[in-house]
């Protein structure tokens, strides 16, 4: 029997079983609904019993039947304002995909970055990392496997480059790719939508808004921080060469980029909405905010996502993006990113969060730097073989009453885990663009298990020693932000 025929039968037992026999005192019933309403999405997320995105639509059913929640409440966190912020991304990330933007910003990044070995690894995950923090890590890894796939085909094909340092490199560079398309997108909040399900659950519990800037400062050196480690690991410890520089590297580039011909006008359109877009996201704090008191980052992301849908391409028979061009916009992403914050507002307001909180003080304490490094092993590894967004999911609204009882912010363990589902290495399952690169053929299971597994411990305390020292900084804690009572972590 398949595990996910296990998981069909176990999510809906586990409901039934926790809501007629599990009663302990302290529970009341809203809290027990919403346990067992957890129990049975959390099974089904696992064991992928049905599509993720299908299980995304249990708490619109299973809250409000159980009295976990109102049927109101269970159905508004899908049209929560983040919901819109990230299809705002989504919608200028197909715009910059459909006219070509993102294949020109990639061979421009690796070109002036440099053309040997070493070099074209880094141009490559500069590259990657930098189209991650604005479209998704899959199509960023599509795109840039094909031109890999040529550079690799140059160096086969010339007899004064080392067999065996092509061999290397070609296995260097497909791990670099898949690597820094998942690191990259930690660097904003609409880079992966394990942030976006975080920033929604921080906003669903203490009604807190963190606002693009505010990841930006942290999540942006903490990417450059791993993306950069991870390159002097794959070319200085994984691999060596004996050859660095690479004959004719440079003209296969400027080649690849004189294909694409002059910069187009629809080109330049999309090109100007996404810096403007950036621009204001960036600057809506210290600068819209005087002009419109009102501004928000949902309404930057809409309004320039509406005006690619207003303005005519060059020859005007077709505007830069027609709702055609929507079809492919992830809405499963979008349905589970509603469900994380359905959920996190169940387990909230039915008091379930406290009554976690109440169990785990039981087990005493534990030094909290200690803590960190579990929490975010735990997430590493299970995201190798689990959704990372539904991971998150499950686990955002149970940080937030563990971190209380640990008398650290809260912040502190929900930015860790959500950084850390980006971080997984060593499977092709862990991500797409794992899957991506490993299905180019240059790569065996062993060469994934073996070099992930070094970056997946190196990301951990990476993680860990910024979140314990440098979070606190650069988001500034301090009583009069937060809800409840602070007590300093140190």
């Amino acid at each position: 029997m398949s595990s996910k025929t296990i998981g069909l039968f176990l999510g809906p037992t586990m409901f039934f079983l926790t809501l007629l026999f599990f009663n302990p005192a302290d529970l009341n019933d809203a809290s027990r609904a919403v346990l067992a309403s957890s129990l049975w999405i959390a099974i089904w997320w696992i064991t992928e019993a049905l599509p993720i995105s299908v299980t995304a639509l249990l708490p619109m059913i299973l809250f409000p039947l159980s009295n976990g929640m109102e049927l109101a409440d269970s159905t508004a966190s899908y049209g929560h304002k983040l919901v819109f912020l990230t299809m705002g991304g989504f919608i200028i990330a197909i715009a910059i995909e459909k006219w070509n933007l993102h294949k020109r910003i990639a061979l421009h990044i690796i070109y002036f970055i440099g053309t040997d070995m070493k070099k074209i690894i880094l141009g490559f995950m500069v590259a990657t990392a930098f189209l991650s923090m604005w479209i998704s890590n899959t199509a960023t890894s599509v795109m840039m496997l094909p031109i890999g796939i040529v550079i690799i085909k140059q160096l086969q094909d010339n007899p004064n480059i080392n067999g065996s340092d092509t061999h290397k490199f070609a296995k260097a560079l497909m791990l670099s790719i898949a690597y820094s398309a998942s690191i990259g997108g930690v660097s904003t909040l609409i880079g992966t939508p394990t942030n976006m399900v975080m920033a929604g659950a921080i906003s669903q519990i203490y009604n807190i808004e963190i606002s693009f800037l505010e990841w930006f400062i942290f999540g942006f050196p903490l990417a450059l921080i791993i993306l950069f480690f991870s390159w002097y690991y794959l070319t200085r410890v994984a691999f060596t060469f004996k050859d660095i520089s690479i004959p004719g590297g440079r003209e296969e580039i400027s080649k690849l980029r004189k294909a694409l011909g002059k910069i187009s006008y629809e080109q330049k359109v999309v090109s100007f909405v996404f810096v403007a877009a950036a621009f204001c996201w960036i600057t809506k704090n210290f600068l819209l905010k005087d002009v419109f008191p009102r501004i928000d980052d949902t309404i930057i992301s809409i309004f320039f996502a509406t005006l690619l849908f207003l303005i005519n391409s060059k020859d005007k028979k077709e505007k830069i993006l027609t709702w055609e061009d929507t079809h492919n916009l992830p809405w499963g992403v979008l349905l589970l990113l509603g469900s994380g914050m359905s959920f996190a507002k169940a387990v909230d307001s039915s008091g379930l969060s406290i009554w976690v909180g109440t169990q785990i003080s039981a087990f005493g304490t534990i030094n909290f730097f200690l803590l960190l490094i579990l929490l975010i092993t735990v997430v590493n590894f299970l995201t190798e073989i689990a959704s990372n967004m539904a991971t998150i999911a499950m686990m955002l609204p149970i940080l937030a009453p563990v971190a209380l009882e640990f008398n650290v912010h809260p912040y502190m363990l929900m930015v860790a885990a959500s950084v850390s589902a980006s971080c997984a290495f060593m499977l092709p399952v862990a991500t797409p663009p794992n899957a991506v690169v490993f299905g180019s053929g240059y790569l065996k299971m062993p060469d994934m298990v073996k070099k992930g597994f070094i970056l997946n411990l190196t990301s951990i305390m990476i993680i860990a020693l910024m979140v314990y020292f440098l979070l606190p900084i650069l988001w500034e804690f301090v009583p009069d932000k937060f809800p409840h009572e602070f007590i300093s972590f140190k």
